[in-house]
């Protein structure tokens, strides 16, 4: 299982959300660069951003900053937030970005997804974020009444190969994941499942990588010293579960 340590955006800083809530913001840290060169140095070879002002607007505001994360550290980085363009989709990928995440515009407009999965394919990921079961747009902000596991065999058929699937009720909160919403997606689908939201602590990595989740993001609980993340990685890529 990989480890993707997360950055979030906002107006140039790392930050983080509870519960996709713009008004309960803690800012980490002015230099996200160096954040993600804390990660790699860290040991981590991914890293998991998302501009949570493009997410609300559907700009690149951060655009930059994630470019330059690429850059300067040579990590595989995959990002989201407000890609709902082609012309977003070939700017990201052109800067060397590995993997860019759909999230409103796959909901929204599926024949964009079709397009782009078509043109790009894995470097085409789908967060799937969900309350209830039903899967949420527009950072977080509305609902689209689409369940999640019908959404997830629309994915699969159109040849989606990686989901970032996010219990939003779990986000920020340190009460561990939804490994019970993790094992029902894998049931029916085989698509791959990053999973995101709530991770708190090594036995989550440990119950995450034991019923098969493709990757798993670390967010507060690295920036609020619950974690290591080496022992996290070490834990991931190696440790024998048997």
């Amino acid at each position: 299982m990989l480890i993707f340590p997360a950055i979030d955006l906002y107006e140039g800083k790392a930050v983080r959300l509870v519960k996709g809530d713009y008004n309960r913001m803690t800012v980490y840290s002015d230099d996200p660069v160096g954040v993600a060169k804390a990660f790699s140095r860290s040991g981590a070879s991914h890293i998991h951003m998302v501009d949570l002002k493009g997410a609300k607007t559907g700009s690149t505001p951060n655009f930059n900053i994630i470019s330059k994360v690429k850059k300067e550290t040579g990590m595989f980085c995959e990002c989201g937030g407000g890609i709902r363009s082609a012309e977003v989709v070939c700017k990201y990928l052109d800067s060397g970005i590995d993997r860019v995440i759909l999230g409103t515009a796959a909901v929204e407009n599926p024949d964009f997804l079709n397009e782009m999965v078509a043109k790009h394919g894995s470097k085409i990921a789908v967060s799937v974020d969900v309350e209830n079961n039903i899967v949420r747009t527009r950072g977080w902000q509305s609902g689209s009444g689409l369940n999640i596991f019908d959404f997830l065999k629309t994915l699969e058929s159109v040849g989606v190969e990686c989901i970032v699937c996010t219990d939003i009720s779990r986000d920020g909160m340190l009460q561990g994941a939804n490994s019970n919403l993790y094992e029902e997606c894998m049931r029916i689908s085989k698509i791959r499942i990053i999973a995101s939201g709530g991770v708190s602590g090594i036995d989550d990595i440990r119950n995450l990588k034991s019923k098969g989740l493709h990757a798993a993001i670390i967010g507060k609980a690295y920036y609020e010293g619950k974690v290591d993340l080496p022992e996290c990685i070490r834990i991931a890529e190696q440790e024998d579960l048997k």
